[in-house]
């Protein structure tokens, strides 16, 4: 539907985040248009989280997405938890039927298939480098596909121990000049604007010896890690992959509809500024 067709049964869906980005906005709206289907999507920033939930409920709001720093503070304010949040305590999607509201974590979702996707060993040993709600939700998606042999590296010892005792991994505050067959990066080193746009979020000798590197920094799509690893000839997946099927699988919660291959790439091209 064109925004002009905008009417009284209209359904909504949102997204809530401390810092709303445009990603979501577009790739949703994007493929409204493409289905035809009779729906809009915004983005929305709150201080008051309890009011915005109860607004959903209350207006009838079909979905909502939820960014940091919500994912965790929110399931008290819901009614029930797909497996997919029940899992790692986290959820990033709220689907609201007839005022229940029901939480999944979709970042999981996406981590899940695109593992089962890329031919990776499960006995490969993995680094994983933060321990915020994203590396929550990857590194249950690694648990939970037979991926033993892995190390949490993060400098917040209580987060990071937690994480770690949590999927049955070890944990270490810091690289050094640790090495694996398996680089996950699930901080912020790289991401566009930010004060670590520039840097790799691993030594360049830890990049060679590594066989699959995976960054989740979606902004830029090629991150300086992923730029280093694509020119070693590494097997990769990079954040824009995961932040593409993780808004797809919303889209199918939110909507029932399942969007083809050639829509999908076209609503992504569009949301990262390429369509």
């Amino acid at each position: 539907m064109s925004k002009l067709s905008i009417n009284r049964t209209t359904r909504l869906c949102m997204s809530l985040s401390a810092r709303p980005g445009n990603f979501g906005t577009r790739f949703h709206n994007h493929l409204y248009e493409a289905l035809g289907l009779d729906y809009v999507y915004k983005a929305f920033g709150t201080r008051d989280l309890d009011g915005a939930i109860g607004g959903i409920r209350a207006l009838g709001i079909r979905g909502c997405a939820v960014s940091m720093p919500f994912k965790e503070v929110v399931i008290p304010m819901l009614d029930s938890l797909d497996p997919s949040a029940q899992a790692i305590g986290s959820v990033n999607t709220i689907v609201n039927s007839d005022g229940h509201l029901h939480a999944y974590n979709t970042d999981y979702i996406a981590i899940v298939r695109l593992v089962a996707e890329t031919p990776i060993d499960r006995e490969i040993r993995f680094l994983l480098t933060g321990s915020g709600g994203m590396a929550k939700a990857v590194a249950s998606a690694l648990r939970d596909n037979s991926f033993t042999n892995g190390t949490i590296v993060a400098r917040n010892q209580a987060t990071g121990t937690a994480l770690a005792d949590a999927c049955g991994y070890g944990w270490a505050p810091e690289l050094g000049d640790a090495q694996a067959g398996m680089l996950i990066n699930v901080t912020p080193v790289g991401m566009e604007g930010g004060p670590e746009a520039e840097d790799l979020a691993f030594p360049k000798a830890a990049l060679e010896a590594a066989k699959v590197v995976v960054d989740v920094v979606a902004l830029p799509s090629e991150t300086p890690t992923i730029r280093a690893a694509r020119a070693l000839g590494k097997r990769i997946v990079t954040g824009a992959e995961i932040q593409t099927v993780q808004a797809v699988e919303q889209f199918i919660l939110y909507t029932g509809q399942t969007p083809t291959p050639e829509q999908i790439a076209a609503a992504a091209a569009f949301a990262q500024g390429r369509g």
